[in-house]
């Protein structure tokens, strides 16, 4: 995994939601930077790195707002 090209995706989802020009574009932005924290805090977690439990939290908190439930 390019954990910075990952990071960079995380973040571009999450302007992007904030630029959104409708609901339904804001939630499927809020999705996509949900799964990419996901991706994010499963791979730390595999390496032990302590940041993993607060990408967990940016995963739940982006599934929230998306209003998907999270896995």
């Amino acid at each position: 995994m390019d954990i910075n090209h990952e990071y960079a995706a995380h973040q571009s989802a999450l302007m992007q939601a904030d630029d959104a020009a409708c609901a339904d574009q804001r939630r499927r932005r809020f999705a996509e930077a949900s799964r990419i924290a996901g991706r994010i805090s499963a791979f730390q977690f595999e390496l032990g790195a302590a940041a993993a439990c607060a990408w967990s939290a940016a995963h739940l908190d982006a599934a929230e707002q998306s209003g998907a439930q999270s896995n």
